[in-house]
């Protein structure tokens, strides 16, 4: 039996790997195409008759008006660890399996997160610059003892307050524990055991909010969180505190957090994603000292690259011969699908 296989990635680039050719090497018949697709209707009338399609559901519109459209499929694999704008929920109602990327840059992701907090605490950029601008002499420099020394503190001692408690979290905490910090979490939906075996203390957001010197977000994105932190939140924090979000920008309303930062309610902020992106070259965020903005590059490295860009291939042909998907997003869908495909694990 042969497949039609359909990557729908929008502006595909030349280095992803042949998923066509892996399905072959394994022995399925397939019929793999490349078609660049922005739109609803885009995708529609090019995976009408797929069995299978591999997109970003961070960005492309894998809605239930698609999913209702493509009465073949039975297999979408999203590139990357979001799925914003896949409709899981209407793929597991027509009992099409829909998996990503759950471990994905996990080592980059927290490794990023403590760079952040690093550098805030530790004043790196502003002492950078400060030696690129010709201040560092052979003496101390009272500049630098007056205006830079004092605003530096260690990590140790301190407490990280964790918004979300999920794999890149998770691994954040024993990175920030080695640096001798206490870590509390505010993360509803984590069981329990989690939280003890990661000696983590679950708390509330409030709490959270007034007891963290770092708070670092590692939450997803939903119309619930838009904004999880405005002004209300900021208020709460301790004037010292610094936010890392490595997380979505649209968690952050970064008009309020603006505002909060430039009263000196807020000790500083270290973001690797904003809303929009990119960030405006204006905005004012990016004319404070105590604001670092990183460019969507926490999950950035070769070797996570390389796992990414082969994992849709090695997924494709678990479906195809017959087994789940490692990275299934809607096990629910299991049983519908056994009841339409034949084949199945």
């Amino acid at each position: 039996m042969s497949f039609r296989v359909v990557q729908i990635i929008h502006k595909p680039d030349s280095f992803m790997p042949d998923y066509g050719q892996m399905m072959r090497q394994a022995g399925i018949e397939v019929d793999f195409e490349k078609i660049d697709c922005g739109t609803e209707d885009e995708i529609i009338a090019a995976a009408r008759d797929a069995d299978a399609i591999v997109g970003v559901g961070t960005f492309q519109p894998i809605s239930r008006r698609v999913i209702q459209a493509l009465p073949r499929c039975r297999f979408i694999m999203s590139l990357g660890i979001g799925y914003d704008k896949l409709d899981a929920k209407a793929a597991t109602e027509h009992g099409i399996l829909a998996a990503n990327v759950p471990d994905y840059c996990i080592d980059e992701m927290s490794d990023h997160t403590m760079a952040l907090m690093l550098t805030c605490t530790r004043k790196i950029v502003k002492l950078n610059t400060f030696v690129r601008q010709g201040g560092w002499k052979q003496e101390p420099e009272p500049g630098i003892q007056r205006g830079i020394w004092p605003t530096m503190s260690r990590l140790g001692g301190q407490t990280l307050g964790l918004i979300g408690l999920g794999r890149i979290g998770r691994a954040v905490v024993p990175r920030a524990k080695s640096f001798g910090m206490r870590v509390i979490a505010y993360s509803p939906h984590v069981p329990d055991d989690v939280l003890e075996s990661l000696g983590v203390e679950r708390v509330s957001l409030d709490r959270l909010l007034a007891e963290s010197d770092v708070i670092s977000l590692h939450t997803s994105l939903t119309p619930e969180k838009r904004h999880l932190l405005g002004i209300d939140q900021f208020k709460k924090m301790k004037p010292s505190a610094i936010l890392v979000n490595t997380a979505r920008g649209g968690l952050v309303d970064q008009k309020a957090l603006y505002e909060a930062l430039g009263a000196g309610k807020l000790g500083g902020a270290a973001l690797d994603v904003t809303d929009p992106e990119p960030i405006a070259l204006d905005d004012p965020l990016l004319k404070l000292e105590n604001v670092i903005v990183t460019a969507h590059s926490a999950h950035a490295s070769i070797p996570a690259l390389l796992a990414l860009l082969m994992r849709p291939g090695e997924e494709l042909v678990r479906v195809f011969k017959g087994e789940w998907p490692v990275g299934l997003i809607n096990p629910d869908a299991k049983a519908k699908y056994r009841e339409r495909f034949a084949r199945t694990p």
